[in-house]
């Protein structure tokens, strides 16, 4: 398959979903280490702050003294642990303490492969780490909040981030809210939850005789909900506002915001949304569930695939007709039993996909299209106005150039000069396929949600465009063309933080530090701003340039930018997968039918909403060349 396609396909993503650690990498590869050192998660001993003692429902709790100012508290459970019979089942309330916590350490992260965002030296990338007793969530406050202790007379507004890490990475540990809380006076929450087959599971053996909820298999889902649910009872203890909570996250996290605007258990328990580089993928029972074979398939990593190579690691049989045998003839029970009594090592190596690398993470089914967590239909058609959803003010935004940090470890775009320093291979095809992909992440994180959510919710949708590029040149490495606006580089602006790891220097340094410290002040004021009132505005300050709301037929966005780059703006326009089409069918410099074909294919994979050639793409490699661009056309 044309290697073009392979890093446009959603499973070759879903294990990179939170690549801006991979700045790290970067950094590494270019100063020419061979093994790169993960950024550091695990701090020094943190001393305790007694002042910082507050006695929320849940139990007393002492935290530390923020990097930035005001307090944190780390570790907090929020769920009992979901392990042994209440794995594969919802997360039930974490049982309340009796005597004052010491929230100084983060809580373990949940299990999945080691990576830059969330490990350090003690381990290598491709190592199995975390435990399923991961349910915890931080809490980030300035220090004027409440220092009593008491409900506040005048609450903060609370923003409760959701990290990426395509659902089977990452941790909230990554990211310090210190800076955005005390800065702009807001109460941070960060939160940990399931994440693979430990958060996204469903067969037959786990639904007999469980209720509504264990059945449905959106555990990690679950989990979040459960997470809103603590903060509702227990952030006014913090200076946060219960009445006023803004989700907010990217990639996964902003995949995981929309899915919880789609939830009917959400319901009333957030105010409004933040989807930063957003997902709109869900699957259907069958994909999660069945064989691959079956009248009506599965996906290659479903449950029942899963089971398969579990049985056959067990010696439960010989080969994958022997182990569907024995699969069917096991009662619930059973199977239930076994499924439970499984190692977390044993699952990881059920789900791994031949041709698959460690370091790539795994994949499997995840936001299931159940009819009681999430909506029964596609997460992409749930906004549309005729729809029961939780209509809460929304901003959404993509940035500029999203696909080329995953292009940049793509061996077939990327050369390295004396087998370090990375230099394109070709700069035309490399810039071109990154816009490729970035139009099509944008026409469906973005257009389509937001031109839905514009005819439901008029004047409550404000987008933006993520426009940073200023990356030093390392050699004769030009990283403001080879990264540019790359996938997740948004975060440290959110929150105002720089820190992520020893390399990130070379990245953000003193020749670009005037221009991002002043676009990330200007996005953190939107942001908290759009926290307080519903809307960016001009920001907390009153003084940054108007930002104005999406409407239908007048698809309005902010850019976001250093003076440098044309500065803060709005600008208007929306893609179409017609236009997309249109594009590459135009595009001479395709080398081949079957990469113009592939290009057209990544719609599908992206975006199948809008796209409906499914049989056609699916069918295998090499067949688009059977077919003539006009063929394919008339199949759409």
């Amino acid at each position: 398959m044309d290697t073009t396609m392979a890093s446009m396909r959603p499973q070759k993503a879903q294990g990179q979903m939170v690549l801006i650690a991979l700045v790290g990498a970067c950094f590494a590869m270019l100063l020419g280490c061979v093994t790169p050192q993960p950024s550091r998660v695990a701090e020094h001993p943190r001393s305790l702050a007694l002042e910082s003692l507050r006695h929320p429902p849940a139990g007393d709790l002492i935290g530390t003294a923020g990097r930035y100012g005001g307090y944190v508290w780390r570790g907090i459970p929020y769920g009992a642990p979901p392990v042994a019979e209440r794995r594969f089942r919802a997360p039930m309330p974490a049982a309340r303490w009796t005597e004052p916590r010491e929230a100084a350490e983060f809580g373990s992260l949940c299990p999945q492969y080691a990576s830059f965002t969330n490990t350090n030296a003690l381990f290598a990338e491709g190592d199995i780490i975390g435990n399923e007793d991961c349910l915890f969530l931080n809490v980030y406050a300035p220090k004027s909040a409440n220092p009593s202790g008491e409900a506040a007379a005048e609450p903060l507004p609370v923003m409760f981030w959701i990290h990426g890490g395509g659902n089977t990475s990452g941790t909230a540990s990554f990211y310090n809210g210190s800076r955005l809380a005390e800065e702009y006076q807001v109460v941070v929450v960060t939160i940990n939850y399931r994440l693979g087959f430990l958060g996204w599971f469903r067969h037959r053996a786990l639904r007999a005789g469980a209720d509504a909820l264990d059945a449905s298999g959106n555990f990690g889902t679950l989990d979040q909900i459960l997470a809103l649910d603590w903060v509702h009872e227990n952030i006014a203890a913090f200076g946060g506002d219960p009445k006023n909570v803004t989700i907010f996250g990217e990639s996964a996290g902003g995949w995981n915001v929309l899915s919880l605007m789609a939830s009917p258990l959400a319901e009333g328990k957030f105010h409004r949304a933040i989807a930063q580089s957003a997902l709109t993928w869900s699957f259907s029972p069958s994909e999660a569930e069945n064989y691959v074979d079956d009248v009506d398939p599965g996906r290659r990593s479903s449950a029942n695939e899963a089971i398969v190579k579990l049985m056959l690691a067990a010696d439960r049989a010989e080969d994958r007709a022997e182990a569907k045998v024995v699969i069917e003839a096991m009662d619930d029970a059973t199977l239930s039993r076994f499924l439970r009594e499984r190692t977390v090592l044993e699952f990881f190596e059920g789900y791994r996909l031949e041709g698959i690398e460690v370091q790539d993470g795994y994949t499997c089914p995840r936001l299931f299209e159940d009819g009681v967590v999430l909506p029964s239909g596609r997460l992409g058609h749930a906004f549309r106005s005729d729809r029961n959803f939780n209509r809460v003010p929304v901003m959404i935004g993509t940035n500029k150039d999203e696909e080329k940090l995953f292009l940049l470890y793509s061996d077939e775009y990327i050369s390295r000069v004396f087998g370090l320093i990375p230099t394109l291979r070709n700069r035309d095809r490399y810039l071109r396929d990154a816009e490729t992909i970035t139009r099509i992440w944008r026409m469906m994180a973005v257009d389509h949600v937001a031109e839905d959510l514009s005819k439901a919710m008029p004047g409550q949708v404000f987008s933006y465009r993520f426009d940073w590029d200023e990356e030093p040149n390392i050699l004769w490495s030009n990283l403001s063309e080879i990264i540019g606006a790359a996938h997740g580089f948004e975060i440290p602006f959110v929150f105002g933080h720089w820190d992520l790891g020893p390399e990130s220097g070379y990245l953000f340094n003193e020749s670009n530090r005037s221009g991002r410290e002043g676009l990330s002040h200007a996005m953190m004021s939107y942001w908290t701003h759009f926290a307080q009132q519903g809307d960016p505005g001009r920001g907390r300050t009153g003084q940054l340039p108007e930002w104005s709301a999406w409407e239908q037929g007048v698809s309005r966005f902010a850019v976001l930018d250093t003076p440098a780059g044309g500065g803060i703006r709005m600008d208007q326009g929306h893609d179409t997968t017609e236009a997309i089409v249109a594009t590459i069918l135009a595009d001479t410099s395709y080398a081949s039918l079957s990469r113009q074909c592939s290009a057209l294919a990544a719609i599908h994979s992206w975006a199948p909403l809008a796209f409906s050639v499914h049989d056609f793409l699916v069918a295998g490699d090499g067949l688009c060349d059977a077919y003539s661009i006009q063929e394919l056309l008339d199949a759409m």
